[in-house]
């Protein structure tokens, strides 16, 4: 088995700084080619993520980065040393992206071609593809299959007079590995069933599971999320016990507390939260709102420590907290959707996306409430002198909190860091029973201290926004004091 990285480089575009490679004030195509280069030799992030979901994609990063950075990788193995990791569109899901699916494992294939070229010896560049939006282990496995089947399976047709590997060439490699991605909260509180029965198909010794950590925030509060998440790795660990497989967790983590508080300079408290945790993603924030040499530590830190046993979770205990939680936060999103999509539309774009398939699951039950993807719902939020986190924590009570922090000890710690962004003289724009709940949730007793340079901000956002004035500039700026974007 090969060594699987602890850091994963992904293009999540929460970052306020653009590195220097970045032409403009947009990451492009190209941008995303030199990112790469600059992970694995600068950072020294051993696995990057290829992101075709919901986004624009150059589908010949392999060749391009061979060709372009020929010294760096004659050192270093692309497929052996290092891992370029794709993420493909569902097409369960995502029905007008299904033929991306095939154009990328198609491009696998090509790959395999052109690194062995590169390298005079059987290389296989690419070898794992994450499936996003998995709702049980079909979603995986007939990504799987499909590629046995259709794409390298294809090479012992005839055409006409001769087999298609004599004509084109073999196909390389012969199978994938599938990284399951769950989002929701029925399918990641199933991670274990969906485990379970993906193992007994594929009879694989080695899976690594992908639990996302914003889409289930924005869906069920940064609260819910969390105990969602705690609950499920719990599961996993049990299902790893009984299967012998080895089980590797990857949690989407991105710098604000709402997506995960998982920064370089307190990375440890992270680790410390979620022990069972195999790989963790370094998103854009990470890379680029903090000193490169501090970065670069941090997934040296991260890559040197061993993973651990999960947090023991009762999930008898936890499920009517984490429902009460979830009511709160959904009647609260209902209150102020409109207030969060009129700031959105001002949130600067880090990089290039096409529209995503959203997973926000109250627009069914709460007369057709849309929101923006979960980093510009942070962003706007912060640029109200609001932080998202506190949604939701109306709900608790003092026997609320002691079980919360049986397995969530960070509870406070993430609290506390998001309060230093609350404006409390902002408030008077928000709804009267969103002014009440805060009221109740500041009388849960943690303590901070505000942030009084991002509150001068976020009160010029605001009154700007009520005038129709420009305020892009300043979102920003309230990012650089927060250290990211959203």
């Amino acid at each position: 088995m090969r060594t699987v990285p602890r850091c994963m480089s992904t293009q999540h575009p929460d970052n306020v700084r653009q590195p220097f490679f970045c032409d403009g004030n947009v990451f492009n195509w190209e941008d995303e080619i030199k990112e790469a280069f600059y992970v694995y030799s600068h950072l020294k992030c051993n696995e990057q993520l290829w992101d075709y979901e919901g986004k624009e994609v150059d589908n010949f990063v392999v060749k391009k980065l061979l060709t372009r950075y020929e010294n760096f990788f004659r050192k270093k193995t692309l497929g052996e040393d290092l891992r370029l990791t794709v993420r493909v569109p569902n097409p369960s899901i995502e029905k007008t992206e299904g033929k991306i699916l095939v154009e990328t494992l198609m491009s696998i294939a090509r790959s395999s071609d052109t690194a062995s070229l590169f390298y005079s010896k059987d290389i296989v560049p690419v070898f794992e593809v994450a499936v996003p939006m998995c709702s049980s282990e079909r979603d995986a496995l007939k990504v799987k299959y499909f590629y046995r089947n259709f794409i390298s399976g294809i090479e012992n047709n005839t055409i006409v007079d001769e087999k298609v590997k004599d004509w084109v060439g073999k196909v390389e490699p012969k199978d994938i590995q599938i990284i399951p991605l769950v989002e929701t909260r029925e399918a990641i509180l199933d991670s274990d069933k969906i485990i379970k029965n993906y193992l007994k198909e594929t009879k694989e010794e080695q899976l690594r599971f992908w639990i996302a950590r914003s889409d289930p925030a924005l869906n069920y509060s940064s609260l819910g999320a969390v105990l969602i998440i705690k609950t499920a790795l719990d599961k996993i660990s049990k299902v790893a016990e009984e299967t012998s497989a080895e089980i590797l967790p990857i949690l989407g983590c991105g710098s604000a507390p709402f997506r995960g508080n998982f920064k370089p300079q307190d990375y440890e408290h992270v680790l410390r939260g979620y022990p069972s945790v195999h790989t963790f993603t370094i998103q854009s924030s990470f890379k680029y709102d903090n000193d490169e040499e501090l970065v670069r530590k941090a997934v040296d830190g991260i890559e040197s420590r061993k993973t651990g046993k999960p947090v023991p979770v009762d999930e008898e205990e936890i499920m009517p907290v984490l429902d009460k939680v979830s009511k709160t936060y959904a009647r609260e999103i209902s209150l102020i959707a409109d207030m969060i999509n009129r700031m959105a539309a001002h949130v600067p774009s880090r990089r290039m996306r096409k529209l995503h398939v959203g997973l926000f699951g109250y627009a069914r039950s709460s007369n057709g409430i849309t929101l923006p993807r979960a980093i510009k719902f942070c962003a706007s939020l912060y640029s109200y002198g609001f932080p998202p986190e506190i949604l939701g924590l109306a709900a608790l009570n003092e026997k609320d909190l002691d079980i919360i922090e049986k397995v969530y000890p960070n509870f406070r710690k993430d609290i506390q860091l998001s309060l230093q962004y609350l404006n409390k003289d902002n408030l008077k724009y928000f709804p009267k029973e969103i002014q009440a709940n805060m009221e109740h949730v500041l009388k849960l007793g943690i303590d901070y201290k505000e942030n009084k340079p991002h509150s001068t901000v976020t009160e010029i956002i605001v009154r700007n926004l009520e005038k129709q004035m420009p305020v892009g500039e300043d979102i920003l700026r309230a990012g650089w004091i927060r250290g990211f974007l959203g």
